[in-house]
């Protein structure tokens, strides 16, 4: 299996294995075959941080799983290839997205409530839902050219949160493509403010 990566949504982890103190809407959610997702945690070796997701906005639960317990792993970047004839109330809006992004040299892809519906075809997704992206960054990006790409997912209209995966955390696009001094990166360690978040010595 690839390394896991934050946001990747994993399906293999069983009521059996969950601690005495997960809420029964977290149950019910695995008892019902959803997946979980990967989440930004120090852990053993043969574990994965994850997340379970409830039909509520609130309902979140921590926790992790065995790697060898995975049996399938989607990615966000899989996601872009979903026929979007399926979900025709999200398709729209995810077209005109998509094609900002295809301008770009980047690898990217859907994340949150909009990833999950993709990945499962359970409704998550209102007229009113963010849609969350994300961009694989293994190389520093040119703030001009994170600014060019925020103007332009900004045209589409829709309301975007969109991270930077560096090989260091995660950053908001908005916030490195604003030219902020120093921006939040979410690391498996701790979230920091940092100047350059591709730079491994600013906060080890």
């Amino acid at each position: 299996m690839e390394a896991l990566q934050p946001h990747d949504l994993l399906w293999g982890l069983t009521t059996q294995t969950l601690e005495n103190s997960a809420p029964a809407w977290a149950i019910e959610a695995l008892q019902a075959g959803h997946p979980v997702v990967v989440r930004r945690a120090i852990t053993d070796p043969s574990m994965v941080a994850v997340g379970i997701r409830g039909s509520a906005r609130h309902q979140r639960y921590a926790t992790q799983m065995q790697k060898s317990a995975v049996i399938r792993c989607v990615s966000p970047e899989q996601l872009v290839n979903v026929d979007l004839c399926q979900f025709p109330h999200l398709q729209q809006r995810l077209v005109s997205i998509s094609k900002v992004l295809n301008r770009f040299a980047v690898q990217w892809g859907y994340t949150g409530s909009v990833g999950f519906e993709l990945a499962t075809g359970i409704q998550t997704v209102h007229a009113q839902s963010d849609i969350d992206l994300i961009m694989r960054m293994p190389n520093y990006l040119d703030k001009q050219l994170a600014h060019q790409m925020l103007i332009q997912l900004e045209e589409t209209t829709e309301k975007l949160d969109v991270q930077l995966q560096t090989p260091q955390g995660g950053v908001a696009l908005k916030e490195w493509a604003t030219g902020s001094s120093k921006i939040l990166l979410k690391s498996s360690h701790a979230a920091v403010l940092v100047e350059n978040p591709w730079q491994e010595k600013e906060f080890i």
